[in-house]
């Protein structure tokens, strides 16, 4: 089959621009095979019937969105370097007597042709991949699946249909990008923009001062929920500087170079230098984006596997021991009942209790405003910080000392106290209501309960010698702002179980199959409406039992995180790529003639080098600083997850820096080959 002309010329475009094109089409089918394997994993029935499959999946749903708008402006942004190298081509053909719409014609076989080729191999790779990727998630989900092969239907028509558009759009861009440039601007479209580079200090300022904004909200702030709040607002602070100081911010520092002379009139400062105003003020864009998209993978990454490696301790933070009984009374009508289930059932299964918890506590929450907590919201007008709420646990002494093996002791008026998820640094806290307490730091470590690691608020524990008046005086101001609600004193029982999670399951339904309100009620000789009124509950927890459930999220996070974190990546290493190329093309002439003016050979490689090591690691420098700076914030936001091992994300943070830069290296070795050999082409050979 003999192909016509403009297909020809199509394939004939692409076969002799291959460095740009080939990367392009490569870019296209990652892109569509990762949008697959994502949309078919979220939609996957043998992973929704996995023990938190559910959870995965819906985490993955969120991804698809991502992916799609990443792939979007990722394949727009290097289809402008095709274009761009592509005009003076299109001009030339234009000159000798193409018409703008025998142009168009190229260019709609072109698209068709990557857009064909892009699709139906990412599609092939991604149906391939998918059962990979199926086996994956069952894997870290800790779940078996079958080996039949699926292909999802779905799944492939959102695909086709997305990047169908995608396309179609890109088409519909460059065929616009044509018809509205003449035939001498398309010639000269790869000199537009060599006008002389001016500092634009007051850019640059304006960079620096919201890059110091970002990092002093990073590094002050210290409750986890202002944390989370204002993340956000910190991420759009860093975007928006970075892309200042390296469009604007890098020219003028480069200026600022310049008129050094000590400096700026050495051979290799000289060129590269001068070069590198240049480089900054047309691709300082492409060198932000590089710094975005990197420390997007860093945080992505390092926070994610911190949850996922750290899952076991905050599912023990969340479940301290084995088996959790909790009510909110102390009436031994109750507790003398529920304890006698639990020891007939440890009994039937011959198991005993081990490291035994056993305390009584009073909860409540309040707006902490300096050091006194305020429980009614009318005293601090008609605006309250709901970020400034915090969770109270008053617990008698004795069982702080019989838990903690310690023998404290506190005056009156005073109150071993610590908080979690953040600092308390007074040496005085007031209970608006109750009284005024002196402080004495207690030891870190007390037994956590799932109250606190549940919520997002930071929680204080106060240890004083009786609960009874913190009671009564809490219950005292409810009544007094008309509320229903009253507080109780907690009783909170736990113990660990040395046999496996299946027995512990059986002892868990085996126990509550006893503890629901009718047996309640034969044991007690309450009527419902009786326990009603005393609004009587009792919660009892298995950690075997919510395990997959609570790993699932953090799981449904890591595999997001990892899947993401490799969309970016393939960004940054595009963008890297079309750099080297598109800026190879410009310094083959500006080398060429240096070498015509007599430097050598030796001495153009040297600036080269300087030259493209400054720029290129430049985003993975910042992005580094980036890192630095963020992780207060992070760490405080992990903490509302339940992670509250700093080390360990220290420890992985710098790992994941270290690989990536590792990563970066050798990404710059092989781009970095065909800038040189675009330079070099009778040049410096």
């Amino acid at each position: 089959m003999r192909l016509g002309f403009y297909p020809k010329l199509a394939l004939t475009g692409i076969a002799k621009n291959k460095k740009t094109y080939i990367p392009y089409i490569l870019t296209g089918i990652g892109m569509v095979m990762m949008f697959y394997i994502v949309t078919f994993l979220s939609k996957n029935e043998a992973v929704a019937n996995m023990p938190g499959g559910t959870s995965v999946q819906g985490f993955l749903s969120m991804g698809i969105g991502v992916i799609g708008i990443f792939s979007t402006i990722l394949l727009f942004y290097t289809n402008s370097f095709l274009i761009r190298r592509r005009k003076k081509e299109f001009g030339l053909y234009n000159i000798l007597g193409m018409s703008k719409g025998n142009l168009s014609r190229v260019i709609i076989w072109e698209s068709f042709i990557i857009a064909v080729t892009s699709i139906v191999l990412g599609l092939g790779c991604g149906v391939l991949f998918s059962k990979a990727a199926e086996l994956f998630v069952s894997r870290i989900l800790n779940s078996t699946v079958g080996f039949n092969f699926t292909v999802n239907k779905e799944a492939l028509e959102m695909t086709l249909k997305w990047f169908g558009i995608i396309f179609i759009l890109i088409l519909l861009n460059s065929l616009y990008q044509i018809y509205k440039s003449k035939p001498v601007e398309l010639m000269k479209s790869e000199s537009v923009g060599e006008k002389p580079p001016k500092a634009n200090w007051l850019l640059a300022l304006v960079g620096i001062v919201l890059l110091g904004g970002a990092y002093y909200l990073a590094i002050t702030i210290q409750d986890p929920v202002t944390a989370m709040i204002l993340f956000f607002v910190a991420v759009i602070m860093v975007i928006v500087a970075t892309y200042l100081l390296f469009i604007a911010g890098s020219v003028t520092f480069c200026r600022l170079l310049q008129k050094n002379k000590r400096y700026y009139y050495k051979t290799n400062h000289f060129i590269s230098l001068s070069s590198m105003v240049y480089r900054m003020k047309r691709n300082g864009a492409g060198l932000a984006s590089i710094c975005i998209l990197s420390t997007m993978v860093l945080v992505m990454i390092s926070s994610t596997s911190c949850l996922y490696i750290g899952s076991e301790d905050m599912l023990r933070q969340r479940y301290p021991r084995n088996m959790i009984l909790e009510t909110n009374t102390v009436d031994t009508k109750y507790t003398d009942y529920l304890h006698q289930v639990i020891d007939e059932q440890l009994a039937a299964h011959r198991q005993t209790e081990e490291n035994t918890i056993h305390y009584h506590y009073v909860s409540f929450s309040g707006i902490m405003e300096d050091n006194t907590i305020i429980f009614d919201e009318s005293k601090l007008g008609p605006s309250v910080d709901f970020s400034k709420v915090w969770q109270v646990f008053i617990i008698p002494l004795d069982d702080y000392n019989q838990i903690m093996g310690t023998e404290e002791t506190v005056a009156e008026g005073e109150a071993l106290l610590y908080a979690t998820k953040t600092n308390f640094k007074y040496d005085e806290i007031t209970l608006d209501g109750i009284g005024t307490f002196r402080v004495k730091n207690a030891q870190k470590g007390f037994v956590a309960n799932e109250t606190d690691t549940m919520q997002i608020m930071p929680s204080l524990f106060m240890f004083v010698p009786d609960v009874t008046d913190a009671l009564n005086s809490v219950n005292e101001m409810l009544a007094q702002m008309g509320e229903e609600e009253r507080a109780y004193v907690h009783d909170y029982y736990g113990f660990d179980l040395a046999c496996s999670e299946e027995e512990q399951t059986e002892i868990y339904n085996g126990i509550m199959d006893k503890i629901t309100l009718e047996p309640i009620m034969e044991a007690t000789g309450l009527s419902a409406e009786e326990v009603s009124e005393q609004n009587i509950n009792v919660s009892f927890t298995c950690m075997a039992v919510y395990r997959d459930s609570f790993l699932s999220v953090n799981i449904g996070f890591f595999a997001l995180g990892l899947i993401l974190g490799l969309v970016f990546i393939c960004g940054a290493v595009l963008i890297m790529y079309y750099k080297q190329i598109i800026e190879g093309y410009e310094d083959q002439s500006r080398f060429e003639i240096l070498q015509k003016v007599g430097m050598t050979k030796k001495e153009i490689k040297k600036s080269i080098n300087s030259q493209v090591l400054t720029v290129f690691f430049a985003p993975l420098i910042m992005s580094g600083i980036h890192m630095g700076f963020a992780f207060p914030l992070v760490s405080k936001m992990l903490m509302l997850f339940g992670l509250m091992n700093t080390r360990l994300l220290i420890l992985v943070t710098l790992g994941s820096f270290g690989v990536f830069a590792l990563f970066y290296i050798l990404v710059y070795l092989a781009t970095s080959r065909a800038y040189y050999g675009i330079v070099s082409e009778n040049n410096l050979n």
